[in-house]
């Protein structure tokens, strides 16, 4: 399996809290029986069993062709499980919309039970940082995961761009490398009205 490819910033001197969603690699395909014109957009979805809050695409949506992503060119949406049977979308403002049909497609969280996680970030010449579960990396839930750097540790990267990874130790010993990327060590900055 090629491993995902993501990119990890970095703001020294500031915590990184960066959730990660572990996804298979095939698709599920669900129904979607009605779309409601509310704000936010909510989807009927019999059955649906997203583990919760998760990316998902819509596909062959009529009149609402904003709310049809190619799964292949576009990251996904994030879904908000209002119940068994319902999903919500807290950016779509859905009063106006008269779509209908299609179908949902999200893939399948990877099961972690039993699992080692270990991530290094490394940086030109620097000593990598190594962060594994309980030290640096916590399991939130199905394929879920949550990274964290301390003030400290992100105050140390004195360097300006690198690379990280994320290896998965299946309870058989297999180690497989999940997601790699680049690390973005900046500034930070942000936006605030006054």
């Amino acid at each position: 399996m090629t491993p995902a490819r993501l990119a990890l910033p970095i703001i020294p001197g500031a915590t990184l809290q960066q959730p990660l969603l572990l996804m298979q690699p095939t698709y599920t395909y669900k129904q979607i029986t009605a779309i409601q014109q509310t704000a936010p957009l909510k989807m009927t979805v019999p059955a649906h069993g997203l583990p919760g809050d998760w990316m998902t695409w819509g596909e062959g949506i009529q009149q609402g062709s904003s709310l049809n992503l190619d799964k292949s060119t576009n990251v996904g949406r994030m879904t908000r499980v209002i119940n068994a049977d319902t999903v919500e979308f807290n950016d779509i403002n859905g009063l106006q919309l008269k779509a209908s049909g299609g179908v949902l497609v999200y893939q399948l969280p990877v099961d972690l039970t039993g699992m080692g996680v270990r991530v290094e970030i490394r940086g030109d010449g620097a000593t990598p940082i190594v962060l594994t579960l309980g030290s640096g990396v916590t399991v939130l839930g199905l394929g879920q995961l949550l990274l964290e750097l301390t003030p400290e540790q992100t105050a140390a990267t004195t360097w300006t761009r690198g690379e990280w990874d994320l290896d998965l130790t299946y309870t058989d010993g297999r180690v497989e490398r999940w997601l790699r990327g680049e690390v973005i060590v900046s500034a930070g900055g942000g936006c605030c009205h006054g």
